[in-house]
């Protein structure tokens, strides 16, 4: 999973597969689903995420796997 952060557009692309999406369905303003050919959800797009979501803070807690941060 990739959360990555454009503040150009101020969006959040939420990646949670490697899939490739060929379906997307917006469920309320500014806020995209993506599905893959098999319709499993595969990434989230958030528009105008500064006004949408907290963007100060990210808290992970106990996942499975590896965390990694990337530089913006």
């Amino acid at each position: 999973m990739k959360l990555n952060y454009y503040p150009d557009t101020d969006s959040l692309y939420i990646d949670l597969s490697e899939r490739t999406s060929t379906e997307s369905r917006e469920i309320s303003e500014g806020v995209v689903l993506d599905y893959d050919e098999n319709g499993k959800l595969v990434g989230i797009d958030i528009d105008n995420a500064k006004n949408n979501i907290s963007l100060d803070r990210t808290i992970l807690s106990k996942l499975p796997g590896i965390v990694e941060t990337a530089a913006a």
